[in-house]
């Protein structure tokens, strides 16, 4: 399931394809020209009877995304380590939006070879849609490793995330138009990858680990469209980032998220550039939701990407570029202990 570049002509139906599949050819090729119709970001479209899951969806801007999407009437699927925080999330989103319908599941990403066991014991038929949301940054050295010996941002954030949608690909294929959206950041845009050291094994610098294990997210989303439309899925692969999103510009949700009145002053002036945690979920929520969105698609926000209301954006080549693209999946399945056509066809 990959998202193509901007570059990357819109897919034609082949020929005699049956009607629902030259449909979805027209809707899930990659748009460069034209943008869809407005969206509000307050009255977001119903989805009762679908299901959503948000990884991550217990804290930050996942919580937001959770307790935006649960004003839809979907079923919202939060996917944590914690089950304590995760309750704490799910209390909190029901005090916003009375009659929210979650569930929660357990998830660790930092560990991609335990995600088949972990999916094969959740209750669900069907996926209408991932949010590959969740992630970690580090500020400071030393660098840290998982069990398996990864660098733990680049595990949490993309590696486990790639791995993921392979034992979630039978879920997403059972829904009439399964999504996948990944979380890109800001930050990908100034980092390159080093695909001989994806694990920052040799030069670990904190920020720039962060920033090249969410270029691998975006990498990743992209490549997973191209491959989705070149096997004609009905599941698309979307990327979406939040812009610049601030805890002291976002909106307090005890406990999952308190701010004191110093901090919000503080954090003011900053709203002239950056936004909170809140609007930083409208491109997320948008990509998940709105029927416009097709495959290979990068949404942000509208002020020079980092606050406003969520937008199409172009997309950067470094970020969509295929040969990278490809040699960062070949990697990541052999990391990640999956095969390389993570259960598309």
């Amino acid at each position: 399931m990959s998202a193509a570049a901007a570059t990357v002509d819109e897919s034609v139906a082949p020929q005699g394809a049956s009607p629902e599949r030259k449909e979805h050819a027209a809707v899930s090729s990659p748009a460069r020209s034209r943008e869809p119709q407005p969206w509000d970001v307050h009255e977001l479209p119903p989805a009762p009877g679908r299901t959503f899951l948000v990884t991550g969806g217990n804290a930050g801007i996942g919580y937001f995304v959770a307790e935006q999407l649960a004003t839809t009437g979907a079923l919202i699927v939060l996917g944590s380590r914690d089950p304590r925080k995760a309750e704490a999330a799910m209390a909190s989103i029901r005090s916003y939006v009375p009659g929210a319908r979650l569930h929660h599941v357990p998830l660790d990403l930092a560990e991609p070879t335990s995600l088949k066991s972990t999916v094969d014991t959740w209750e669900l038929d069907r996926l209408d849609a991932v949010v590959h949301n969740a992630g970690i940054a580090l500020d400071d050295p030393p660098r840290r490793e998982t069990e398996d010996g990864h660098e733990l941002m680049f595990a949490t954030n993309h590696l486990g995330h790639f791995a993921l949608t392979r034992w979630l690909a039978p879920l997403l294929a059972a829904a009439p138009a399964g999504r996948v959206v990944t979380v890109g950041s800001f930050a990908a845009r100034s980092e390159r990858l080093d695909l001989d050291d994806l694990r920052c094994a040799h030069d670990y610098r904190p920020k720039r680990a962060y920033g090249r294990s969410k270029l691998a997210q975006m990498s990743f989303g992209f490549e997973l469209d191209r491959r989705l439309r070149a096997v004609d899925s009905p599941v698309r692969s979307v990327v979406a980032h939040p812009g610049g999103a601030l805890d002291s510009l976002t909106p307090a949700r005890p406990p999952v998220h308190a701010r004191s009145f110093g901090e919000r002053l503080r954090g003011l002036p900053a709203g002239l550039l950056v936004q909170g945690k809140d609007a930083g979920a409208w491109p997320i929520v948008r990509a998940v939701l709105d029927p416009a969105v097709r495959g290979g698609q990068l949404w942000g926000p509208s002020v020079f990407g980092l606050r406003g209301r969520p937008r199409l954006e172009p997309v950067p080549a470094h970020i969509a570029d295929p040969a990278v693209a490809a040699r960062l999946w070949a990697a990541s399945c052999e990391l990640a202990d999956v095969d390389a056509g993570l259960g598309l066809t």
